[in-house]
């Protein structure tokens, strides 16, 4: 019997280790087969999630039966177990699951979803005859928050594909949504005391007096949730044992409303000559008594809505500068005695905090609203910035949501070469999976306010990688999301290659069935005797790419002459690995180059940076019809590609958002070339270039500046 029980124990090992896994296991012999006289017995108060379960195990409900053949569900507040603990009892005649709560019964369920087929995810069903190993499984939570933030302002996501990815986060034991509902693009809940809150800045573009700074440029682009369609997304998300904490970004990040309603600004006149007139001030006034009621109109429905004990009020990246120039600002500060603006942000997040406290709630915030220490310690402090700021908050008392950038912003380019941001790093699963809170220099003092952890998905980048699909949302978030709720739920104690290893025999599986569009890890590529080697481990299928040719099946290894012109990349599934290829692939050249332009040039950013190849260079204004960029090379230039880029490296802002391309062979003669995409162009001359001219057709960017990146050229081979 031992060794029976050895056996049993391997062979649930993988279901039971890859996400989340559960901290005891006690293996029995025999197996529950699930068949078409299998149902879900539950008490009334568990009805709504054994029909949830339903679809998944194919089984019918009946309240409160016992009798063999059943999965029973049961709330047992007798357990000694958190909240959101259960046990799980399987046996030949019956699986029995209890929990002290709802979110306990939830949380077994998906234990028990990982213990089958990967199947069970398609919603349809188990085939007649699936069995599971009997075992008994007490578990829970390490942390009891365990959150995602998804950024809606900057690009919109509809209820369907919100709902979507609310079942993505379920299956993976996250207990927290954090909505960033407003920002400087975006106003993305209804206000039914101000419609136009949301009617009018749900929308950039077209005539929104909101413009367009990201993507869509050409259309009226956005959306909004009604209260009603909130209220059917909480519902739906607490039966997943997902609260919904929503965030409305303030006193900062609020342009988009600012554009709706310009009075709730500071008291002096922008300077709008370089955005082509529109006003690109992103702060609330703090003097202005009449926008502390405006905001309790705000704040007191988004109470009365969310059945969330907190509201996000923002708090982060204030540009205080607005307020210095504020003559009732700086009057404000003179009868208060504050020695700087930074002292305005404490007074009006305790007016704010002292709002929600009227409607029964508390604050959330980002943490440089906590950094003097003056809010009161109701507030619950998210540590974005670093890991510093969630040590400074936890020391100062704060109940401490620990979500550093660099290992929890899944808005991070995972490789050099990849898409993504790179502001706070660059980074894949494996780092987020090794972050610890307890190597992290938190004394247990501390460690007592570290309430859990969060990542977060900024939306800047989606919207220009045709979000009405979730290929890049996807991508970019699992299988970070795996990692960061393994962490939050149980630890990372195995080690990295154990938990790699349980991702790509077990979960990698379970993905495809859910659908995500997950990222592989990239493969191996090795060149040994003038000769590029490819090899994965994970089961995927290699495939290669050459320059201006289709996709091929990787046949074998490939000369390393071909390296400057070729990529390669894996599939599995409804997955895929970024490109990998050989340094000569990337390699570039750096003639000497003259950039000037019709825009003026930022004694900051002076064109020189781009010039060396150094950094990036800024105009003094945003571009208008007519205007232009010219790249003059001190000699003609052989390459293969010659890659000119307006904005941003990891996203289109700050660009030349329509306009098109000329080339000069001589410097003095220009030629068509195409047109701009999302700011940029890519050329492939047939002969040595002189220059190249970039020329505006659109009248602005929504912003004061365009910025030039450095020419990419590669060489000719």
């Amino acid at each position: 019997m031992k060794s029976l029980l050895t056996i049993l124990a391997l062979l649930l090992a993988a279901g039971l280790r890859a996400q989340p896994a559960p901290r005891s296991v006690s293996p029995a012999a025999g197996r529950f087969v699930f068949g078409p006289a299998t149902t879900l017995a539950a008490d009334r108060e568990l009805l709504p999630l054994a029909r949830y379960a339903a679809p998944y195990l194919g089984c019918r409900v009946e309240e409160r039966r016992t009798a063999d053949g059943a999965v029973v569900l049961l709330l047992d507040p007798t357990l000694d177990l958190p909240a959101e603990g259960y046990a799980l009892d399987i046996a030949p005649e019956r699986i029995l699951l209890r929990a002290p709560s709802l979110g306990g019964v939830f949380n077994g369920l998906q234990q028990l979803f990982r213990l089958l087929p990967a199947e069970v995810y398609a919603c349809r069903g188990l085939e007649a005859g699936t069995s599971v190993a009997c075992c008994r499984i007490d578990d829970a939570p390490r942390f009891a928050y365990r959150g995602m933030m998804l950024d809606l302002a900057r690009t919109w996501i509809d209820a369907p594909a919100l709902k979507r990815y609310i079942d993505l986060l379920s299956y993976h034991n996250i207990n927290k949504l954090h909505l960033h509902l407003s920002d400087d693009e975006g106003w993305r809940i209804e206000i039914r005391s101000h419609p136009e809150l949301a009617a009018v800045g749900g929308f950039r573009g077209g005539d929104s007096p909101v413009r367009p700074v990201y993507g869509k440029w050409d259309e009226k682009y956005g959306g909004y949730f009604t209260q009603d369609e909130m209220r059917s997304l909480i519902d739906y998300a607490a039966l997943r044992n997902i609260e919904i904490i929503p965030e409305i970004d303030l006193p900062g990040h609020s342009r988009c409303i600012a554009s709706v309603r310009p009075e709730i600004r500071c008291n002096y006149p922008p300077d709008t000559v370089s955005t082509n007139g529109y006003d690109y001030r992103s702060a609330w006034c703090v003097a202005r008594e009449e926008n502390y009621a405006l905001l309790d109109d705000i704040l007191g429905e988004l109470c009365a809505l969310f059945p969330s004990e907190y509201i996000h009020v923002g708090g982060d990246e204030v540009e205080t500068s607005q307020w210095e120039r504020c003559p009732d600002c700086r009057a404000l500060m003179r009868r208060r005695g504050l020695a700087d603006a930074h002292a305005l942000e404490d007074l009006f997040m305790e007016r704010v905090a002292a709002i929600l406290a009227r409607h029964g709630k508390r604050p959330a915030v980002w943490n440089e609203a906590a950094k003097s220490g003056r809010l009161g310690r109701e507030a619950r402090v998210y540590g974005w910035e670093s890991v510093r700021a969630s040590l400074d908050a936890t020391a100062k008392g704060y109940a401490t949501v620990v979500m550093p950038g660099e290992s929890f912003y899944f808005d991070m380019r995972q490789s050099p070469e990849e898409d993504g941001h790179d502001w706070a790093g660059i980074f894949d699963a494996r780092k987020t999976y090794g972050f610890d809170p307890a190597g992290c220099g938190f004394t247990p003092e501390q460690m007592k306010h570290v309430i859990g952890l969060q990542g977060a998905f900024f939306s800047e980048a989606y919207i220009s990688h045709d979000p009405e699909r979730p290929d890049y949302l996807d991508y970019m978030t699992f299988p970070r999301i795996c990692a960061l709720a393994r962490i939050a739920w149980s630890g990372n104690d195995e080690g990295w290659e154990a938990y790699r290893r349980e991702l790509t025999d077990a979960h990698y599986d379970r993905m495809a069935a859910m659908g995500i569009r997950f990222r592989l890890f990239p493969p191996r590529l090795e060149v040994r005797d003038a000769m590029m080697h490819l090899s994965t481990d994970d089961g995927s299928e290699l495939w290669q790419v050459a320059d201006g040719g289709a996709p091929e099946r990787y046949r074998g290894p490939v000369p390393a002459a071909e390296a400057p012109r070729m990529r390669f990349f894996s599939r599995r599934a409804t997955a895929r690995s970024p490109y990998v290829a050989g340094r000569s692939y990337y390699r570039t050249i750096a003639p000497e180059v003259a950039i000037t332009t019709s825009m003026g040039e930022s004694r900051r950013f002076p064109y020189a940076n781009a010039e060396r190849y150094r950094g990036l260079s800024r105009t003094t204004r945003a571009c208008r019809q007519g205007d232009w960029v010219l790249y003059t090379f001190a000699q003609p230039v052989r390459c293969r590609e010659m890659f000119l880029q307006t904005g941003n490296r990891q996203l289109p802002k700050t660009i030349v958002t329509t306009g098109r391309v000329e080339v000069s062979y001589d410097g003095r003669t220009f030629h068509p070339a195409g047109e701009l995409r999302q700011g940029s162009a890519t050329l492939h001359p047939d002969r040595a270039v002189r220059a190249v001219r970039i020329v505006s057709t659109c009248d602005d960017n929504g912003t004061p500046y365009v910025t030039i990146q450095p020419p990419r050229i590669k060489p000719a081979l």
